[in-house]
């Protein structure tokens, strides 16, 4: 993806056509919406916020008018712009100034958080509503489906209670892969390798760690709107720890003969299968106390890396 990187960065209206683009390709394949707001972090990476938010501004205007002369609507680019592009422009600052990945994925919690509380501040019963909203889904399913309706009425009644930091974990999820895949794209055209020392050294300070913790202890401890409040905030900031996890599981298979195949496994099990993702979570709990990586035998490729994480 070097060419496109390479495109985005020759100027504005380069910038400006792929984020915009992208932004519109996203209504159909959701994924792609991680390049669109890429764009946007790598000009604010490389050339500063003004000229990130020039950007910012101009594919929203183009995603307006793209969406109006093909879909017959703009408003999608406001959501664009509230959702996904203002915020990894902050993030994008923060990485640039702060020259830290844990500030960036801290600062993304934090507005995590801040929706979590906010939608509980203002909904009256936030699962209900999201109740409301899962039963109206479902309902053309609930005919062909040979599941017993009270077995999926209990489900929804249960996924209902987490669908704020659900959403909240896909929005943030979301920023975070867009403003990886920014950092890779700079240091691939202007630092080779240095994506893969600064990603692979990942890691959270005791702080946010200790923070993690007493917030799955009142979740545990305490009942109601409080406890269900605690789950969605603390299943944010567990899944930040995934990224972490993931960090020092690539170091590991990175020291394997087998880690060409190796690592695109893991990294599909990651994305296909939820469930890996608890102990990956855990291990970059863990690793605040641990330090797990001191202990990873250096391979020669990765020798310098491995040091530099170990300092």
């Amino acid at each position: 993806m070097n060419f496109l990187a390479n495109f985005i960065m020759k100027g504005r209206m380069q910038a400006m056509a792929v984020a915009s683009s992208f932004a519109l390709l996203s209504l159909l394949m959701p994924p792609v919406s991680i390049v669109s707001s890429a764009t946007v972090a790598l000009i604010t990476l490389r050339r500063g916020a003004y000229e990130g938010l020039l950007v910012l501004f101009s594919a929203s205007l183009a995603a307006a008018a793209l969406g109006l002369m093909v879909i017959g609507n703009f408003q999608f680019a406001f959501g664009y712009v509230l959702v996904l592009w203002l915020p990894v422009w902050v993030l994008s600052i923060a990485l640039r100034e702060g020259r830290h990945l844990s500030l960036a994925f801290e600062i993304a919690s934090a507005l995590g958080v801040l929706f979590v509380i906010g939608f509980y501040a203002i909904a009256e019963d936030p699962a209900l509503y999201w109740q409301t909203v899962l039963n109206g889904m479902i309902q053309p399913m609930l005919q062909a489906s040979e599941v017993p309706v009270e077995q999926i009425e209990q489900t929804v009644v249960m996924l209902a209670k987490y669908m704020t930091g659900i959403i909240a974990i896909g929005s943030v999820t979301g920023l975070l892969l867009g403003l990886l895949l920014a950092r890779w794209w700079q240091a691939n055209l202007y630092n080779p390798g240095g994506f893969g020392r600064e990603y692979l050294s990942l890691s959270m300070p005791l702080r946010f760690t200790m923070a993690t913790i007493i917030i799955f202890i009142i979740a545990a401890v305490t009942s109601g709107i409080v406890s269900e409040l605690a789950w969605n905030i603390g299943i944010i900031l567990f899944m930040l720890y995934a990224f972490i996890g993931t960090a020092i599981s690539h170091a590991l298979i990175s020291t394997f003969k087998a880690r060409r195949f190796l690592l695109p496994f893991f990294y599909i099990s990651v994305f296909v299968v939820p469930h890996i993702v608890i102990p990956v979570a855990i291990i970059g709990i863990s690793d605040t106390w641990l330090n797990l990586r001191k202990n990873i035998p250096p391979h020669p490729v990765l020798k310098s890396i491995v040091k530099s994480v170990c300092r």
